[in-house]
């Protein structure tokens, strides 16, 4: 059964994932988007962990609806809608439990990427964060680790350097989008990455 605490440290480990990878992330961004998605992702996540660290949410789901809210208003651009319906409607779907089984929240992460493909109007093979949340998920809901669910996310991350982009600010590059790594994507297989170093009992501080 996966507890409070253990959100609270997914949340803590994306975040410290995030402000170490930054200007990789932010590397990924220059030639295909604005060049801002990791100072953009580094800004939101702190205030995550901030945020959780003062109001201390009492269940699972307030974590992630609380984690969402907070990046929705603090991050510009289209990461902090995405990213934060991600973690409200995965929190919303899991209700008021304050354990929730590994099940239980790969569906209810499920809903949450669901929530996201509907908000970009995107799907797996254009070029989004989605190419590594879709196949992350899929793992969790056949019953897999999150070893496998990270495992799934960082190959559906590099599969995103030969695709053409569809849907985002890299999509206006047509066929200049080729041959470069999603910041999206990547950035997603780290917040699937977190969650085995929160099961491990870390944060990744």
């Amino acid at each position: 059964m996966l507890d409070t605490e253990f959100f609270l440290r997914w949340m803590r480990a994306t975040a410290t994932a995030v402000d170490r990878e930054a200007d990789r992330l932010t590397a990924l961004d220059s030639p295909i988007g604005d060049a801002d998605h990791g100072s953009n992702l580094q800004r939101g996540f702190l205030a995550v962990r901030d945020a959780l660290a003062t109001e201390a949410p009492e269940t699972p789901g307030a974590v992630l609806v609380l984690a969402g809210s907070r990046l929705i208003s603090t991050v510009g651009g289209a990461s902090g809608p995405l990213y934060g319906t991600l973690l409200r409607r995965t929190g919303k779907a899991l209700g008021g439990a304050p354990e929730v089984s590994g099940t239980d929240f790969a569906h209810a992460l499920r809903t949450g990427v669901d929530a996201v493909a509907t908000l970009g109007g995107a799907a797996p093979g254009d070029k989004t964060m989605l190419d590594a949340l879709v196949p992350a998920v899929e793992a969790l809901t056949q019953g897999g680790t999150f070893a496998a669910a990270r495992a799934a996310a960082d190959t559906g991350a590099q599969d995103t350097i030969p695709m053409l982009a569809r849907k985002g600010r890299a999509s206006y590059l047509g066929e200049r989008s080729i041959g470069h790594q999603d910041p999206g994507a990547t950035s997603s297989a780290l917040l699937i990455a977190a969650l085995g170093i929160a099961q491990g009992g870390g944060a990744g501080e």
